[in-house]
């Protein structure tokens, strides 16, 4: 199993993603610590990319996201991407952005 560790701060809110990933064969577990803001999506297709067939995005530690990260996860589900650990709050408004 190999790690990943990548940081991202911004300068003008201090607020804070880390992203760790998980791989192990075609398998590749993407865990996301933080919040998570549009600005972090290029950092995280990224790791997508660089990942196996089969990838799994951990969300049980995200404190907050907004409206363009719901959409970009709405749409790597839609792609056959797990989103595990996914907080109700996120999923309902993933459910309300597809319809």
């Amino acid at each position: 199993m190999v790690l990943v560790l990548q940081s991202i701060q911004t300068d003008k809110s201090n607020m804070t993603l880390k992203i760790e990933r998980y791989s192990q064969g075609f398998s590749t577990k993407i865990r996301l610590i933080g919040r998570m803001q549009a600005e972090n999506l290029a950092e995280l297709e990224k790791q997508i990319r660089e990942s196996g067939s089969k990838i799994v995005i951990d969300l049980e530690e995200v404190d907050l996201v907004d409206v363009q990260v719901v959409r970009f996860l709405g749409a790597c589900e839609a792609q056959g991407i797990t989103l595990l650990n996914c907080s109700p709050y996120i999923r309902d408004w993933i459910s309300k952005e597809r319809d």
